[in-house]
């Protein structure tokens, strides 16, 4: 039935909607479209393993605008929708999109394997990364976000789902959490945001 599992999936956006309520009240916002998270998200900090095998930390990446987000590579349907959607947004960026990378972060690492992670989101944008790592550590940097997963029942055949929360946490050039995209956001809106972040620099 897919009522639990809506239903479990709206209990696990519930942390995520404290914080979106929170941010209503950050008077001396930046001009963001998008929901301005500044403050109220901690910085990027991680230590995983990405889609070539090596070991790499949020520190990696200083000097990129990046766009983090939790999936898995057997989601049937948000999963590649987001990261086809995030490829146009790069593109409509032009050159400056370079600059800013997708970090996906798989929370199924049983069968994401740093090979299988690589295929898949190559297949969407070259400017895409894939991570995975233990459970322990995938669990604590999903938690860091208030962001959620959870894996259903094996089917029959062995094959299971996994039932995350879809959004997109845009962290700055330094690594700070800035705004945070959300299912039906306008696309224009996070290309907007993306332009405003890759222009700022960083604080060193």
């Amino acid at each position: 039935m897919k009522f639990p599992r809506l239903l479990r999936l709206a209990l696990l956006l519930l942390p995520l909607a404290g914080a979106l309520l929170l941010t209503a009240c950050h008077r001396d916002a930046p001009p963001f479209k998008l929901t301005n998270i500044s403050g109220h998200m901690p910085d990027l900090q991680f230590q995983l393993t990405d889609d070539n095998g090596n070991a790499v930390s949020a520190a990696d990446y200083r000097g990129k605008v990046l766009l983090l987000y939790f999936g898995y590579t057997h989601c049937p349907d948000v999963c590649p929708l987001t990261l086809a959607q995030l490829h146009v947004t790069l593109q409509k960026l032009g050159k400056p999109g370079d600059d800013v990378r997708i970090l996906f972060v798989s929370v199924d690492p049983a069968r994401d394997t740093p090979a299988v992670l690589h295929a898949y989101v190559n297949a969407f944008d070259k400017r895409a990364v894939g991570l995975t790592g233990s459970p322990r550590a995938i669990e604590a940097l999903s938690k860091r976000y208030r962001s959620a997963f959870t894996r259903e029942p094996s089917g029959k055949d062995g094959n299971y789902e996994v039932t995350h929360s879809s959004a997109i946490y845009v962290f700055d050039r330094d690594g700070r959490a800035r705004v945070l995209s959300t299912p039906g956001t306008p696309q224009d809106d996070l290309v907007h945001d993306l332009q405003l972040l890759l222009g700022a620099g960083t604080s060193a």
